[in-house]
């Protein structure tokens, strides 16, 4: 499978409401609900994809993933210096593409943006009651910073260190 990894444009909107809305039923079926349905309103998405935030993954020219790639965060990661540090959020894989192979490719996306950047971290943040992506996130190297309340939601934030 070949995979690549492209920024969204406006044209892209569907395709990353299809792919964010396919994670939010799945993990809302099995009763583990992942975003206020706010979030996923098209305005949202649509400024999001304006300030060049949003990436697509295809494989074999199919649109399997897509995340959010942010330079500040002060929702999640108000106290940490600004400008050291790369976020990433809204990681989501189609169904058909499950396994782990499409989820790599994007977090090892975002630490080469990060690196290339300078920055020294790339930070994330998990809901404290998700194992499997606790799991994921400290299989691709990512260290636990802290637990942190931020509106409805009690997370566990990560943080990967970019190596020189």
């Amino acid at each position: 499978m070949n995979i690549s990894i492209k920024q969204a444009t406006q044209d892209d909107l569907a395709v990353i409401l299809d792919i964010l809305t396919e994670a939010e039923e799945w993990v809302e079926e099995k009763g583990e609900p992942l975003w206020e349905l706010d979030e996923l309103q098209p305005e949202t998405i649509k400024e999001d994809i304006r300030k060049g935030e949003f990436f697509i993954a295809y494989a074999d020219h199919e649109a399997a993933g897509v995340f959010k790639f942010q330079t500040e965060d002060q929702l999640f990661w108000s106290d940490v210096p600004e400008g050291e540090s790369t976020y990433i959020h809204r990681l989501a894989v189609k169904r058909k593409f499950s396994g782990g192979t499409i989820s790599s490719a994007m977090i090892n996306d975002a630490k080469m943006k990060t690196k290339e950047m300078g920055r020294r971290f790339l930070r994330l943040d998990c809901d404290v009651s998700r194992p499997k992506l606790h799991t994921l996130y400290k299989k691709h190297g990512f260290m636990e910073h802290s637990n942190r309340q931020v509106g409805p939601y009690y997370v566990t934030r990560y943080q990967y260190e970019i190596k020189s």
